[in-house]
């Protein structure tokens, strides 16, 4: 395992990057290369546009490493958005440009796959949307019907990028099938899928876990790149998953919260969470657990949109202003969907107050959000929230850390490299180099910051989110 690299690339919505990573997990070459957006592009993208720019930044990476270094590499993986899916003829070639997880177009589909998920299936993901892969694919057979015709294989983004990196294309993995219907308890496509939704069962992958070595790079591949011929290829991975691993959240009781434009929590749980509302989804582990998850409108774009100027100035203030003793909410758009469910939430904050503690108070009350989303992940478990790791803008915030730190009485904890491509490298280790992919976490993973709580300031702040929890139900946030 020694002297052991490892490549990941991360396929996202408006660029593409490879980061290579050594056996200590630290990234020694990385390229990336964003795509010229256009508003079609929300709808569909090309996918032969994709690879052209993955050969680029592999090629651009690989430069970066001397001969003997290249001869080290043994394995690579590729993450993307879910619910993005392609339809291929039996060249493996696109029927069609990408239709992306943004498309919009497959609302009444989306209700189809959903009626049809609730009639015949009493449990796992059953409330599609129009981000999801299933309603894309019903969407395109019933717009598309000659073309649908043609159809071979449906594929997930990662897959694309995959199948051009070794040439396998009818096998894909856990967490890329959620979107698309798979049943991760019974580990099969359920009948409905075809028999009610008129989406052939041929038309659907081998579906294996994230990390299983299901070829290795393409002769052509491998000398334009100077790589050896044996370097393994295996299934991809969400990016949102990607970067779960990549934050080091992989064991039970772990659990990692995103702060970023919107607030994404995702977990290691035992078992299947079951939540009667859908504000929870369930992913499944490459080890066999459950990997929960839900994503919430509250996050940290209030902070871009008022306090962006003097963002230092503002996060040196709360040091000595928390607890404020104050309630907000600074949701910017309308609505929320987790951890509670309210399609007419509007944000709101103290009055008469400085800048300085509304900044604050904004801080304390996502903090109040993502405790109340891990009380209920508790409750809907019967499993204990650990530890949390994190990741996303709000993670560069010292102040924040500690609030956040203070308002769940846990240890907060933030890795040095948390992306999805460095989570697609430690999928790619995980079953070459590793045990497992827990294994690969604990090794791969570097530790930046350890937040511990104030346990002073436990019952302030218990006090002060009793009163959040009382302004909630006022506004009808929650029961």
């Amino acid at each position: 395992m020694s002297d052991t690299y490892f490549i990941g690339v991360d396929l996202g919505t408006q660029g593409l990057r490879v980061v290579i990573l050594d056996e200590k997990g630290t990234i020694i070459a990385n390229a990336e290369q964003g795509f010229i957006l256009s508003p079609a592009m929300r709808m569909e993208q090309d996918p032969g546009e994709w690879w052209t720019i993955c050969r680029s930044c592999l090629s651009k990476a690989a430069a970066q490493l001397q001969p003997e270094q290249r001869n080290r590499i043994r394995a690579v993986a590729v993450d993307s958005t879910s619910g993005t899916v392609i339809p291929m003829d039996q060249q493996y070639r696109p029927l069609h440009p990408a239709i992306m997880y943004s498309d919009q177009r497959s609302g009444a589909q989306a209700k189809k796959c959903t009626a049809a998920a609730q009639q015949f299936q009493s449990h796992g993901f059953t409330g599609f949307s129009t981000s999801t892969g299933l309603s894309k694919m019903v969407w395109f057979a019933e717009t598309f019907p000659e073309k649908a015709a043609h159809i071979f294989k449906w594929i997930h983004a990662a897959d694309f990028i995959t199948g051009k990196l070794c040439g396998v294309w009818n096998v894909t993995d856990y967490t890329n099938v959620l979107k698309s219907g798979y049943d991760l308890s019974a580990l099969k496509w359920p009948d409905y899928i075809s028999e009610t939704l008129g989406i052939k069962k041929e038309w659907l992958q081998e579906v294996q876990p994230s990390g299983t070595v299901i070829g290795k790079l393409t002769a052509d591949l491998a000398n334009e790149l100077g790589l050896p011929a044996d370097v393994a290829v295996t299934t991809g991975i969400t990016d949102g998953c990607a970067s779960q691993v990549a934050s080091g959240a992989i064991k039970p009781g772990q659990w990692n919260t995103t702060i970023g434009t919107t607030m994404v929590i995702k977990g290691v749980t035992e078992k299947e969470i079951i939540d009667p509302l859908n504000r929870l989804y369930n992913h499944r582990h490459p080890a066999g657990y459950w990997m929960p998850g839900g994503a919430g409108n509250i996050g940290a774009d209030w902070v871009s949109a008022g306090f962006k100027e003097e963002l230092e100035h503002y996060n040196q203030s709360a040091v000595s202003l928390t607890p404020t003793g104050r309630v907000a909410y600074p949701l910017i758009q309308k609505g929320e969907r987790f951890p509670f469910v309210a399609p007419e939430a509007k944000g709101f904050g103290p009055e008469d107050v400085s800048k300085e503690m509304l900044y604050t108070a904004n801080m304390e009350g996502v903090a109040f959000a993502e405790r109340y989303a891990y009380e209920l992940i508790e409750l809907l478990s019967g499993e204990k929230v650990e530890a949390i790791y994190t990741a996303g803008g709000a993670s560069n915030s010292d102040s924040w850390l500690q609030i956040r730190s203070d308002v769940l009485q846990k240890p907060v904890y933030k890795m040095k490299y948390v992306s999805g491509a460095v989570g697609a490298a430690i999928v790619a280790a995980s079953t070459t180099c590793f045990k497992d992919i827990t294994e690969a976490t604990i090794a791969l993973t570097q530790a930046e910051k350890w937040v511990q709580p104030r346990t002073v300031l436990k019952q302030q702040y218990d006090d002060q989110y009793r009163l959040f929890l009382e302004i909630m139900k006022e506004r009808g946030f929650i029961n």
